[in-house]
């Protein structure tokens, strides 16, 4: 059974959970709507909630109630790899996080996001840089905190990282292929990888705007089912994408689909 990233940083306050989970799915939820500059604005708020993290775990598991930005925060984030050089098995936590959050945080404040006029404008090079650094700090936190094995840490990863697809457009409950072009079967596959459990037939069908459901289902998902590109249970309606992968392994699979 799939644990949720609540039950994976369940020794946090729920508080200071939710500051780090909030800023991560904020910054996801941006990238897919193309919004680069929030996006790139909101890795600050996830460098605060992460350090905040690893100083209450590098002093013994006390942890505040929310995410705290300390002044100067790239010299506090370099101060840590000595002054909590005596805790052991520590690396993660004063050297290797530390120095991430602190490209992030220079992104956030050097990179035309935080102030008007600034050197560089905001892009999607700079956006793709915040959200990958995102989820790498996200994921490490997971493994320096969590009590599960390793296995069910690895699943809670993998769920808690939702596979991002920059041509598919997100609000609520719906979603959108804004690459126009595709095949049914390629823009059903492109909508699938963007998630990780099981689609529901009905849910898939509303997205694509489909005209007919019973050629919906000869036509695309029982195509890809037999093509081994999606599990389609026609007893429950629904849909998973198969050999998951996401970035440009995600393109080179829509791509390869007629």
């Amino acid at each position: 059974m799939g644990l949720a990233p609540a039950d994976a940083l369940s020794v946090l306050p729920s508080t200071l959970r939710d500051d780090l989970l909030n800023a991560f799915n904020e910054i996801v939820k941006n990238y897919r709507e193309h919004r680069w500059e929030p996006s790139e604005l909101n890795g600050g708020k996830l460098c605060e909630a992460a350090y905040t993290i690893c100083k209450g775990w590098l002093e013994g598991g006390n942890y505040p109630a929310r995410a705290e930005k300390p002044s100067r925060f790239p010299n506090k984030c370099w101060e840590m790899e000595s002054v909590y050089q005596q805790v052991p098995n520590s690396r993660s936590a004063r050297i290797l996080i530390p120095r991430m959050m602190i490209g992030l945080y220079d992104v956030r404040n050097n990179r035309g996001v935080g102030h008007a006029g600034a050197e560089v404008d905001p892009n999607h090079m700079d956006a793709t840089a915040v959200l990958y650094t995102s989820k790498w700090l996200v994921a490490e936190l997971v493994r320096l905190l969590h009590t599960l094995t390793t296995e069910e840490a690895t699943a809670v990863v993998d769920g808690l990282i939702q596979r991002e697809v920059a041509w598919v457009w997100t609000h609520d409950d719906k979603k959108r292929v804004l690459r126009k072009g595709l095949t049914w079967k390629q823009q059903t596959l492109m909508l699938l990888l963007t998630e990780t459990s099981d689609v529901d037939e009905a849910d898939l069908f509303r997205w694509l705007e489909h005209p007919g459901l019973p050629s919906f289902r000869k036509d695309v998902l029982k195509q890809l089912h037999k093509a081994r590109l999606v599990e389609y249970d026609t007893t429950k309606r629904t849909i998973r994408a198969l050999r998951t992968c996401g970035g440009s392994g995600a393109t080179r699979r829509v791509s390869g689909v007629g």
